[in-house]
């Protein structure tokens, strides 16, 4: 805490402020205008990604009436809407195509060592969400904030697809812990029925 005395000789505290644990780059700054009944309303617009490089990863884009403004009410928004990368061994777990209005992007899994091998917005954010070995490619429109959007909703099905494919392990194991059981049960109830038909031989002689 820092103290300062005002001009009264009242001491004022001042707190510092808390560093961000997530990483932020603007994708896009644009100036945007409205036509009014009093002419034209001039806004900024500010496209920001976060992410913690481990596998969380947002998109904000929000508008100000100045630069400063509409990128910390785009951070506000991308705080909220953080999501989670499904990441293996470094790269996604599989092949996936995603539309967003005109944009359209391909990303593939690679091998380590590949790296990140995509361009434009798509690449910021598969470096903020924390994947190291990935190759993308943009299909359709270059409009940075579709392919931004098309990013993360891919990521969405991915974390979508990884969750479906748990629970049919989860059920498979199930299945396979199920019958290994039965078997024992047999075999348990075998070997009684060898015991007590031994028996009874052994009596009749």
């Amino acid at each position: 805490m820092i103290k300062r005395e005002d001009q009264k000789g009242k001491k004022r505290k001042f707190s510092k402020k808390k560093e961000s644990e997530f990483d932020q780059k603007i994708v896009d700054l644009a100036r945007v205008t409205r036509v009014m009944a009093g002419g034209k309303r001039l806004r900024f617009r500010a496209t920001i990604v976060l992410g913690d490089k481990r596998a969380r990863v947002g998109v904000g884009v929000a508008k100000g009436k100045d630069v400063s403004l509409a990128i910390s009410k785009a951070i506000k928004i991308a705080e909220k809407n953080m999501i989670n990368t499904p990441i293996i061994n470094g790269t996604i777990p599989c092949e996936i195509k995603q539309k967003f209005g005109a944009a359209r992007i391909f990303l593939k899994p690679a091998k380590h060592g590949t790296g990140i091998i995509a361009g434009g917005a798509v690449r910021t954010v598969l470096e903020l969400s924390g994947l190291q070995n990935i190759v993308g490619k943009i299909y359709g429109s270059n409009n940075k904030i579709n392919n931004v959007y098309a990013t993360i909703e891919a990521f969405k099905k991915l974390e979508k697809l990884a969750e479906i494919k748990k629970d049919l392990l989860d059920r498979k194991n199930a299945k396979i812990k199920d019958n290994a059981k039965q078997e024992t049960g047999n075999q348990k109830n075998e070997k009684v029925t060898n015991r007590s038909v031994a028996k009874l031989t052994t009596k009749q002689v």
